[in-house]
């Protein structure tokens, strides 16, 4: 069966390149053509830069490209009068990106581009596309987009604490309740993954959640469910899901909407701690809270990427930005570490002292059977002697 794609991404691309048919309206031919054949090769994973992940490129990913190139290229004609992206130097790059970042060049509705990190990054895949697609024919192209700033603001998020989500869960309708509280103990992608799970997902009582390989964005890992076990097992007898059944089907846009409203009723509308509003709250911030409740709870860092789906160390401070961390050593800790030498000393010393017990405990022994049979003989000996006297 397909993944569920709830924002139906492969649908929206589908439907776009009808509707264009060989040609993208508002721009040139020349940026038209190229921007078609960089997405022909991306759909089929040609022409890819090295140092980068293989392979054809999501719907996601296809529409995020399509929708940065023409507005690229809409941008580089109306400031340089271009009617082709690669025809814009160094110079001009760097003043465009500038722009954008100071506030310059601002979106319809007056305020300042929040991911002008991401625009920095696609045009440097696009960039390097058409370099790698240029040497295949002898061209050298040289990397105007090498010292491009790809960095950024993280976006502001809302953090919640454990009792901030029992509010939220008590206050909440009871389908809500139980998403909340599985969507903080799993800690799964939302919409994405979430949306997928079915009934088969769950083993051992519902204890364990299977995230199938298909249906994730890196891997495929099973967790345990240590919250909210019994209300997912409560929730599906109660709706009467069969094992092929979706658990959570409501769009994401109704749930964040949901969410949001819930958000303010119950915590009001000030900043979290993490700079985003409490009203404005969406399921992909339980993910954060969650990797905030797990982090000092596991063991180690590579169970708790596991349990997240992640590859690199860099995203459990990204997710968590150690909120809600604190000190946890003790003068306990501290005697441990301290007179641990000491111990492992006293042990080996310990342990070398009752070898040597053991050691004069066997020669003991030995001399001990010796005086006994020495003994023996004697008295053998005496008994001879008194029945010769005798």
């Amino acid at each position: 069966m397909e993944k569920i794609d709830p924002y139906k991404h492969k649908e929206r691309y589908l439907r776009w390149k009808e509707k264009i048919q060989s040609t993208i309206p508002e721009i040139s031919k020349e940026n038209s053509d190229l921007i078609l054949q960089y997405l022909r090769d991306m759909e089929n994973g040609v022409n890819i830069a090295r140092g980068v992940k293989k392979g054809s490129r999501s719907y996601i990913r296809l529409n995020t490209l399509r929708q940065r190139m023409v507005f690229l290229s809409k941008e580089f004609k109306a400031r340089f009068d271009l009617d082709i992206l690669t025809g814009i130097n160094e110079a001009q790059l760097f003043e465009f990106f500038q722009d954008l970042r100071s506030g310059k060049i601002a979106r319809r509705d007056g305020k300042t581009f929040k991911s002008v990190k991401d625009f920095a990054k696609d045009f440097k895949a696009f960039w390097h596309w058409y370099q790698k697609r240029n040497k295949k024919i002898g061209n050298d192209i040289f990397d105007i987009s090498a010292d491009l700033d790809v960095t950024g603001e993280k976006p502001e998020w809302v953090y919640l604490t454990e009792d901030e989500i029992k509010k939220l869960a008590e206050a909440s309708k009871y389908y809500y309740k139980v998403l909340i509280w599985f969507l903080f103990d799993s800690g799964i992608r939302a919409p994405t993954e979430l949306m997928n799970i079915k009934v088969s997902d769950f083993f051992n009582d519902f204890k364990e959640l299977n995230i199938r390989q298909e249906i994730s964005k890196t891997f495929g890992r099973r967790v345990k469910l240590l919250i909210c076990h019994q209300l997912i097992k409560e929730f599906v007898k109660n709706n009467n899901l069969g094992n092929d059944s979706y658990l959570f089907t409501t769009m994401p846009y109704d749930v964040n909407k949901y969410l949001k409203r819930l958000g303010k009723r119950v915590l009001g509308d000030e900043k979290s701690p993490a700079g985003e509003k409490y009203s404005n709250i969406t399921m992909y911030d339980f993910r954060h809270c969650s990797c905030c409740y797990w982090l000092p709870r596991y063991k180690s860092e590579s169970a708790l990427k596991y349990r997240f789906g992640w590859k690199k160390s860099e995203k459990i401070h990204y997710y968590s930005e150690l909120l809600g961390m604190k000190d946890t050593i003790s003068e306990e800790d501290l005697l441990i570490d301290v007179t641990k030498i000491e111990l492992e000393r006293r042990i080996d010393k310990a342990e070398k002292e009752n070898q040597m017990l053991k050691e004069d405990n066997e020669q003991m022994k030995i001399q001990i059977a010796t005086i006994a049979q020495l003994t023996a003989e004697m008295y053998a000996q005496m008994k001879e002697i008194q029945e010769l006297e005798a």
